[in-house]
């Protein structure tokens, strides 16, 4: 292999696990405890940075992990908000799986690591959509990580909310069209702006917006008023990339740049901002006027949502460890406040405690004895439920 990865072949298979699960399997095996049945549940104690929510991402992996495995698991959907802890501080299980333990022992590093990662990134990119509000946001962060990464990021980023990825395998996964603007390599090439915009013009498909780059050389302002006076109406938007050493008070550089193209008559020509985004950065300078974002680096290296397993019934028997609590569970949800309780599973359908509505049952099949028995939907989908879920979320 030219790259460090590993295949479909070599996850499902175990590979990828952690030493001591395969010690472990050997010696259950051995002293015939492998056929023992055990359910197992996957919480998180905490989330980072101090959300008070997540977003589930990665749930149509573990569907494919678990393919031909003859254990049962339980899930919510993908793109569901998901809490550490209930309105009364119960840890919140997002997903249960079972089966006899030595079917599934060597899959827990693996399907930890499906979610946990996806989950950070999708979380990430809710909240930057969170800020944005209706304003576009583009995943660009595909450079920062493991190329083999890059069509799970991209995804992670669109099912969070963002409009679109930059990367042609990104783009493949969402079953959407790539998006992005120009880089400096072409102003450079050109040696000339105006050249350059003018070639992309030429070149490019009609379908493509014109979105000018205008921080190569000279002022911001300036080159956005070439880029308008070079392409009049073709022109879609500018981008400003500043670097960090030139953005001195990058707000008030949006304002001069917004006031001197309007007032040239180019109020339809959006400001496309880029470079070091993250969430707080999003909301401010969509109060100075920007009206599309680039966001790179803060979603394809947000902090990971560190999810556990941990068994809660063998055969039956409560044996949850320290810390956890037994025995099966179900999460009920008002689909109106999105506030959640856990409840023992077969316990009676409750009440929202919050407005007394009713609720969702919110962990649902999704193997039956490794066989697929959930729809898996389209992200184009999950997105949408996410974005009807994070309305109804505070600001926070």
């Amino acid at each position: 292999m030219l790259f460090h990865y590993a295949t479909d072949e070599e996850i499902k298979n175990g590979l990828t696990t952690d030493i001591y699960f395969s010690r472990t399997k050997q010696i259950i095996e051995a002293k015939q405890l492998d056929k023992l049945n055990a359910l197992a549940e996957v919480t998180v104690g905490k989330l980072p940075d101090s959300w008070p929510w997540g977003v589930l991402c990665g749930i149509e992996e573990e569907a494919h992990l678990f393919e031909g495995v003859p254990v049962d698991v339980y899930a919510m959907p993908e793109g569901s908000i998901f809490y550490p802890a209930d309105y009364r501080g119960v840890r919140e299980p997002v997903m249960f799986i079972e089966g006899a333990y030595g079917e599934y022992c060597l899959l827990e590093t693996p399907m930890l690591g499906l979610i946990c990662q996806a989950s950070g990134a999708t979380t990430r990119a809710a909240r930057i959509k969170k800020a944005a509000g209706e304003r576009a946001v583009v995943a660009f962060g595909i450079r920062r990580m493991h190329p083999a990464l890059s069509p799970m990021l991209d995804r992670a980023a669109y099912i969070g909310g963002f409009d679109g990825v930059s990367s042609l395998k990104g783009a493949e996964i969402i079953v959407e069209k790539p998006m992005g603007t120009m880089p400096h390599a072409l102003i450079i090439m050109f040696g000339d702006q105006v050249k350059a915009w003018r070639a992309f013009d030429e070149i490019i498909s009609p379908d493509v917006p014109r979105v000018a780059l205008v921080d190569t050389y000279y002022d911001e302002k300036m080159e956005a008023i070439m880029a308008a006076e070079a392409l009049k109406d073709r022109l879609y938007g500018v981008r400003l990339d500043t670097p960090g050493s030139r953005r001195g008070n990058f707000v008030d550089i949006i304002r001069e740049v917004r006031w001197e193209l309007d007032v040239r008559g180019y109020k339809n020509v959006k400001i496309f901002v880029s470079g070091g985004l993250d969430e707080a950065k999003v909301e401010v300078l969509s109060e100075a006027g920007a009206e599309a974002f680039g966001v790179g680096t803060a979603v394809s290296n947000a902090p990971t949502v560190d999810f556990a397993m941990d068994i809660i019934e063998l055969e039956g028997r409560l044996v949850a460890k320290r810390g956890k609590l037994g025995g099966r569970k179900q999460v009920w949800r008002c689909p109106e406040c999105l506030v959640d309780a856990v409840l023992p599973f077969n316990s009676p359908k409750p009440e929202c405690p919050e407005c007394g509505g009713e609720t969702d049952p919110m962990l649902k099949p999704l193997m039956k004895q490794g066989k697929i028995v959930a729809e898996l939907p389209r992200p184009r989908e999950i997105r949408q439920y996410v974005l009807e879920q994070i309305k109804k979320l505070s600001s926070c």
